[in-house]
Formats: structure tokens, C-alpha cells, sequence
């Protein structure tokens, strides 16, 4: 018996469907993935609240609502394999993990990305691959990618991850020159030179650090 079932349905029902996410796959996703496994265990009594929590070396878990509307943004099939950049925790890599068939989430703090990948397998979640890495260089021996998820906010987007999506693909990414605040993008390469951007309002994300990002999180 889950004893945060009745939360993670309450938090979908008012936190998701409440504001808007309309995406089935998503809300059942939102509904499956136990939040409260990927917090610190003295954060999980707050694991199903509306705003992010800390796990350690300065990083977060992303409210729960960003991360389904970043997750509903890309509109990911079945099919598709899937880039993330900034693991944290793992918990959007196991939502994504439920909407495509491969991701790719790369963490560049080692602690994090091993205890991301012991969570992620302890959770049965098979179809994610997390690697410590520099991901402002996205992953280039896997691309192009049908999708990649920035879950930190850059100052510019690196055009490296630009060149790494495939023709049709999706780059959502929080983008701004302020290291608290930015705006969230949508991002789709519509052929070989060509992107369309879209401009999807204000977010407020731990910096993108690495070498197409911020150099330092100081």
C-alpha cells in the first residue's frame, strides 16, 4: 500500500489538471512516479507540496507542475528518445522515462547522478541511461535526439544541443541573463539550418553551469 497515493492523486487533480495540464499521458505519468522517493527521506512529508525542495548540493526538484508542463511541452511519443540535461534528483527523467521509449539524462555533480541512477533503478525505471557529464555539451555520441529537456536555466541556448535534435525535434529550456529567473522556451528544428522559437513566460531555475553555460554557480 502507497501511502502517498492519495497525495500524488491530490496534487494532480489540483496542481496539474487545476492549472491547465491536459496531457493524458503526462497527468497518468504525474499519477505513477513516486515523488517522495526522489526527495531526501526528511523532505518527503513535503514531497507532493506545490513548489520545488532542496536534495542537496545546492540543486532542487522542480515543482511538480513545471515539471509536467515541461514534460507536456514536448509532446513526446511512444517512439521517441529523449534527452534531459540536469538529473538532479532523477524525477523528471522518470516521468519522461514514461512517455518515450529512451532517455538520456546527463548530471554533472557526481554525487547526485550516482544516487539519480540507484533511485532510478530501485524505482523500476529501466529505460533511462544517467550519465556525469557536462551537459551544456549535450550528448552527442547518442544524437540527434527527438527531444531534450534543459531542467536548468542557461544564458543563452547552447547552440550545440540545437545541432543534436533531429529534424522535427523539440528543445525546451529555460533561457535568461539573470542566474534566478528566466523565460522557458520551446525550441523545434524544423530542417537542417532552420528553428522555430516559441516564448512560453517567466521560470525560476537553478543555473545551467558548464562550459556552454554559466562557468561558476557562485
Amino acid at each position: 500500500m502507497d501511502p502517498f497515493a492519495s497525495e500524488r492523486e491530490d496534487m494532480v487533480r489540483h496542481q496539474l489538471e487545476g492549472r491547465g495540464i491536459g496531457d493524458k499521458k503526462v497527468l497518468t505519468a504525474m499519477r505513477k512516479v513516486p515523488r517522495h522517493k526522489f526527495v531526501p527521506e526528511d523532505q518527503r512529508w513535503r514531497a507532493y507540496g506545490d513548489g520545488p525542495l532542496p536534495i542537496g548540493q545546492s540543486q532542487t526538484i522542480s515543482q511538480p507542475y513545471v515539471v509536467a508542463l515541461m514534460c507536456e511541452l514536448l509532446k513526446l511519443t511512444d517512439s521517441e528518445s529523449v534527452l534531459e540535461i540536469g538529473t538532479g534528483s532523477g524525477y523528471a527523467a522518470a516521468v519522461l522515462s514514461e512517455l518515450c521509449r529512451h532517455v538520456t539524462t546527463i548530471e554533472r555533480l557526481p554525487g547526485l547522478a550516482e544516487r539519480a541512477d540507484e533511485t532510478l533503478d530501485a524505482t523500476g525505471f529501466e529505460n533511462v541511461n544517467v550519465k556525469c557529464a557536462d551537459g551544456t555539451l549535450g550528448c552527442p555520441e547518442d544524437a540527434p535526439f527527438d527531444a531534450i529537456l534543459v531542467s536548468a536555466g542557461a544564458p543563452e541556448t547552447p547552440e550545440v544541443l540545437k545541432q543534436q535534435l533531429a529534424i522535427g525535434g523539440r528543445l525546451v529550456i529555460p533561457v535568461g541573463r539573470s542566474k534566478s529567473l528566466q523565460e522557458l522556451l520551446r525550441i523545434r528544428r524544423v530542417s537542417e539550418t532552420g528553428f522555430e522559437t516559441e516564448h512560453l513566460g517567466g521560470v525560476a531555475f537553478v543555473p545551467l553551469i558548464g562550459e556552454k553555460g554559466w562557468q561558476t554557480d557562485s
